[in-house]
């Protein structure tokens, strides 16, 4: 199990002594760490005239990673500022004159441990030492002394209300920071509608309970909200604002007494004046007839009419075929009824929902059913009603109404309590959701057994529309999916839907904790549910799927969708200081970068120590909202450690460069040695970027035994821009497997690695990870090369062969019979577009494609013989059953991987090839995959598998849509105007998300060839379908105008060709703020960064 891996356990045991290095001559302080397991480590610390300042009661107990100690103790030791780790009761400078070693004792072998950086007289600063298991050297399980609280507690006082744009706070020692990001802020203060992070303030108003009534119809549904709130004690009187937008309100009354309009002489004339409504949409009620004493509670009841089938936005309460569904993340709660629509606000909810029971038989809301029945009067009526227990934020309200069928289990927690679950679909999709229970039962069954939090309701229900923006909300107690990511059934599904629905279920339900039970305070702590619950669903899939090669798809991922979202122009960081329409801010950023950060802590602290950190942080934020630096100050104090340099990854936009400056084996001292330096590029309103804390784990390969020399590997610590490292006690010349696991979402630029090391990694390294990267350094060179020349030349000239060390690498790897079959697919691949066309400027979009391909057909050539035979090895007898496994799933990804580059070819056994693995499919994987390796070839049997698949679909929506995605990824010469046909099929419709996507957004994101054409004619599309979609789904609409966010990278006829589509987008009238905001920042960006591949690397190739 990944959770007791032998380096995540905890420290025992520091104690203090001399030692003298060996091999150095000079005298030191050393840490002496027995860890778990026994073994002892040494770590250089201090010179001796140290010690005493660092035992000091006078000294500071605690000194911050990137800026040394505060001025009375800067000169300590003549030691510079920036020498000094932070662990919280003992201090440790870099040696005078040696670099951060690791050394064993004589006779044992080198272990795990993290290693500190060279003296201070080379500017290099102490990394932090690590312990084998995870922990600083010397730091075991205690309570930080009250120097770290404060300063772990420092940066919340960031979120205080009463901050201004001007200045930052002072932390616990009197530092300032972000002054940078806070000038910026101030230039930015113009537009209209933008929200800022450091302008929160809490709400003047608590809820205590929220009664809700719907009369459910279809084009007009009755809403009777009853609120008891009351304004907060410490608050002076103020109107009542509450977020409204499209209601039409019909009754008002304030404690029984019905309050009229103060500007409308004829609305409720009968009534006290006391209410206006907002230009937003909100109603504001004056504080003359509210209570005049804080704390006194208040009765507000109000009733509105709202109209589900006009509701083509999807937000609220809107109508998805013949059923009626709310989505409310962010602010779709005030669609509903008038609210305080923030998610610091919590209340506890029951809710009545009453409809016609033939037209809608399930009614479903969160929490538990509380009672059920006919309406009295009305025999063709129903009702139920739902109490939820714990107190909810708005925008995890949920009801679901309509003609649903349902599986239906139970869980028992450990506790011995017994769970109702049920998940929904439409009567004829229910044969496809038992996956989706068995994912159900084997996340609450996970999240028990990992992390200790158990399911607190009486009952679980799970359904899915086909309507919906998301692709899942984790509604309390009711959590609505998308159908795409519930539906699974072997005829309609392929393995990667069935993986997305396994982790996008255990994603929802960990959301229980980490979103619902402990929320966020404002919209832009998001990542603090979101990149959390990303990793722990990581985690989740880790345990059910080869970890290894869950991880590459999970970092292919990263490096494809953030990573350029980090180089354009709406860079940002996991943290946002602004927006203005949050909807744009659910990114990759957010949710996987941010999964990454909190990565970083589990890396840093180890499997235990991140669960005693969120064991705390449960306890301390249970049922209430709460911020980023709550997080990471839980973590700090479960561990008694210092993280105050982690604030940089919530504040900083942009991805680190970690470059290897050097490595070098020096025989003569049994050492490896190594350097790096760091450097995040400037974004929008962030020139100037600080160090990050970036855990590098690394493992060295003997170049003679091709072993791995360190067991298990090791954890550096970088804080500054350059630091060196030197581990002791290697016994042979090695390579160094660098960033495993891909600790840290850096872009590693490794100068000195040849592409004969890489070859070496790609054969012998043991971290699927880094043995992937290094295919991918082995592959990037040669089609960036390839690209450039067909560039310069045209398509003409010969293209150079490629190189053996590649091609002789790729064939070990496909006969070598230890290696998962997943785990080969994946390193057979070439990088995707978005990872080469960062290391091109400009891009020539018919350059790079043709390199892609003509790579992809030579190494078909060269390795047809063992590709062929291999193919032939994974293809299953007719006469044997597929099925749903781990080592099937593996067999098909490297089977259908193989399909495709034989079929790269197009010759005519190809064609018969590519056709028959349709045709004689057992599964939608395989003829999926089919039709795809088809898609590029003009042939008859291209038509005739288009045909027959969309005639198979029989009108199944989630096959319909692989049907378009396939036609969008055609690499045919005609291809826009064949989307542009495809538009005005009848099957296609611009108010159904998934045919948006899976149509143009697929062509316009994936298909870049085509898109890119030279005419402009693929930007005229989309910047058309984009303004269509916007009078419909703003939503959706803007996910399209992000495609056009990298346009700078492009040729100049390119960008004028793309600007002149955006300013035709910006110049609609009626423009949503959605897509205004997008286009304004895409129009406003500067050039990307620059290529970061490294010249050695190009010049091999």
């Amino acid at each position: 199990m990944w959770l007791t891996a032998p380096h995540l356990g905890f420290l025992v045991a520091p104690v203090l002594l001399h030692e003298v290095t060996r091999g150095t001559g000079i005298s030191c302080v050393g840490l002496d760490i027995k860890a778990g397991n026994g073994s002892n480590y040494y770590l250089d610390a201090a010179a001796p005239s140290l010690l005493t300042s660092l035992l000091t009661p006078s000294s500071p107990h605690s000194w911050r990673r990137w800026q040394g100690m505060s001025a009375p103790y800067a000169n300590v030791a003549g030691a510079s500022s920036g020498a000094f780790s932070l662990l919280p009761h003992i201090q440790m400078a870099a040696a005078a004159s040696s670099p951060a070693e690791v050394q064993r004792e004589e006779g044992e072998e080198l272990g795990n441990a993290s290693l500190r950086p060279t003296n201070a007289s080379e500017q290099h600063a102490d990394a932090g030492a690590r312990s084998p298991h995870g922990h600083r050297r010397g730091n075991g399980p205690q309570q930080p002394n009250a120097r770290t609280r404060a300063n772990a507690h420092a940066h919340p006082k960031q979120e205080d209300a009463h901050l201004t744009a001007t200045a930052d706070p002072p932390d616990a020692g009197g530092n300032t920071y972000g002054s940078e990001l806070t000038a910026i802020r101030a230039k930015q203060r113009g537009r209209p509608g933008e929200k800022f992070r450091d302008e929160y303030k809490p709400s003047d108003f608590a809820v205590d309970s929220v009664d809700l009534d719907f009369f459910l119809e279809e084009t007009n549904t009755k809403v009777i909200a009853t609120i008891i709130m009351q304004r907060t004690i410490g608050t002076s009187p103020t109107d009542l604002v509450l977020n409204g937008e499209e209601l039409d309100l019909v009754s008002l009354t304030l404690n029984g007494k019905k309050i009229s309009d103060s500007g409308n002489p004829n609305a409720m004339a009968d009534g006290e004046e006391g209410y206006r409504l907002g230009s937003d949409g909100s109603l504001i009620i004056s504080k003359a007839v509210l209570p005049k004493e804080a704390g006194e509670s208040f009765t507000l009841q109000t009733q509105v009419d709202i109209h589900p089938k006009a509701n083509l936005k999807l937000r609220g309460l809107y109508a998805s075929g013949s059923a009626l569904v709310t989505q409310c993340e962010a602010e779709g709660f005030r669609r509903i009824t008038y609210f305080l629509d923030r998610p610091d606000v919590l209340a506890k909810y029951t809710v009545r929902l009453e409809a016609n029971k033939e037209k809608y038989p399930v009614l479903l809301s969160n929490g538990n059913k509380t009672e059920e029945g006919p309406v009295q009067d009305s025999p063709d009526r129903h009702f139920v009603v739902f109490t939820d227990p714990h107190p909810k934020p708005s925008y995890l309200f949920a009801i679901l109404a309509g003609d649903f069928a349902a599986i239906v289990d139970t869980f028992t927690t450990k506790s011995g309590k017994e769970v109702a679950l049920a998940v929904y679909s439409e009567p004829e999709q229910m044969h496809k959701l038992n996956w989706a229970m068995h994912s159900v039962k084997v996340s609450m069954k996970w999240e028990e057994d990992h992390f200790g939090r158990e399911y607190d309701l009486d009952t679980f229900n799970v359904a899915c529309v086909s309507d919906f923006n998301a692709g899942a909300m984790e509604n309390k107690g009711l959590n609505i999916f998308n159908c795409s990511l519930l539906l699974a059934s072997m005829q309609t599904s392929t393995d990667d839907d069935f993986e997305r629905v396994l982790a996008v279920v255990g994603h929802e339900y960990f959301h229980n904790w980490t979103g619902n039970r402990v929320t966020v305070r404002d919209w832009f702590q998001l990542t603090l549910k979101e990149g959390l619950t990303v990793f722990r669903e990581q985690l989740f899939m880790g345990t059910f799927m080869s970890a290894g090669v869950q991880r590459i798809k999970e970092v292919a991922d990263l490096i494809s969708r953030q990573f350029p979202e980090d180089d354009g122009p709406m860079a940002h960081p996991i943290r946002p200081e602004s927006y203005l329409a949050m909807d744009n801010f659910y990114t990759a950023t957010v949710y996987d970068k941010g999964a990454e950060v909190v990565r970083i802590y589990y890396t840093l602290l180890g499997a235990s120590g991140f669960r005693k950190g969120m064991d705390l942080y449960f306890k301390r934020h249970d049922n209430k909202p709460a911020t980023c630096d709550d997080f990471r100050a839980a973590m700090a104090d479960a561990n008694g450690i210092n993280l105050d340099q982690m604030d940089r990854w919530y504040s900083q936009a942009g991805t680190p460069r970690l470059e290897v400056l050097r490595s070098e084996y020096k025989e003569d001292e049994k050492a490896f040695e190594i350097s790096f330096r760091q450097h995040t590029p400037p974004t929008r309103g962030q020139e100037t970027k600080r160090p990050q804390l970036i855990p590098i784990k690394i493992g060295l390969i003997g170049r003679a035994s091709h072993q791995d020399l360190l067991q298990p590997a090791v954890v550096l610590e970088m804080t500054e821009e350059e630091q060196t490292f030197r581990v002791r006690g290697v016994r042979e010349d090695c390579v160094p497997s660098i960033l495993r696991g891909f600790s840290a979402p850096v872009r590693l630029i490794n100068r000195p690695q040849t592409a004969k090391e890489s070859a070496f990694l790609l054969a012998y390294d043991t971290d699927p990870v880094t043995k992937w990267f290094a295919s991918r350094a082995l592959a990037t060179p040669i089609v960036i090369s390839r690209s450039k020349r067909i560039s310069a030349k045209g398509n003409a000239q010969k293209l150079e062969q490629l190189p053996d060390d590649y091609v002789e690498g790729l064939r070990t790897i496909l006969t070598d019979q230890a290696t998962d079959n997943a785990l080969k697919a994946l390193i057979l691949q070439l990088p995707d577009w978005n990872g080469l066309s960062t290391e091109m400027r400009p891009v020539n979009p018919e350059a790079l494609h043709k390199a892609i391909r003509t790579v992809k057909a030579d190494l078909a050539t060269a390795l047809k013989p063992e590709m062929s035979e291999l193919y032939k090895q994974l293809t299953l007898p007719t006469d044997q059953e597929d099925e749903v496994t781990e080592e099937a799933t593996g067999r098909r990804k490297l089977r259908n991987t193989l399909l495709h580059f034989l079929s790269a070819m197009g010759d005519e056994e190809a064609v018969e090839r590519a056709y028959k693995h349709f045709t004689e499919a057992k599964c939608m994987t395989d003829k999926y995959a089919g039709l795809i390796a088809l898609s590029n070839i003009p042939v008859m049997q291209r038509e005739k598998a288009f045909s027959r698949f969309y005639d198979d679909a029989a009108g199944d929506s989630l096959v319909v849509d692989k049907w378009f995605k396939a036609q969008a990824l055609s690499d045919l010469p005609d291809q826009v105007e064949r989307i542009a046909a495809l538009l005005h099929h009848p099957a296609f419709s611009l108010k159904n998300p998934n045919r948006l996507r899976s149509l143009v957004y697929a062509f316009a994101a994936v298909n870049h060839v085509h898109f890119h054409r030279s005419d402009g004619k693929g930007y005229e599309l989309l910047a058309g379908v984009i303004l269509q979609a916007d009078r419909i789904n703003p939503v959706a609409a803007s996910r399209g105008a992000k495609i056009f966010l990298p346009w700078r990278q492009y040729d100049e006829q390119r960008q004028q060709l793309i600007q002149q589509q955006l300013q035709r987008i910006l110049a609609e009238p009626s423009l949503s703020r959605n897509v205004r905001e997008v286009v304004v920042l895409a129009l406003d960006s500067p050039p990307p960064p620059q290529p970061t591949l490294p010249q050695a690397l190009e010049s091999e190739a």
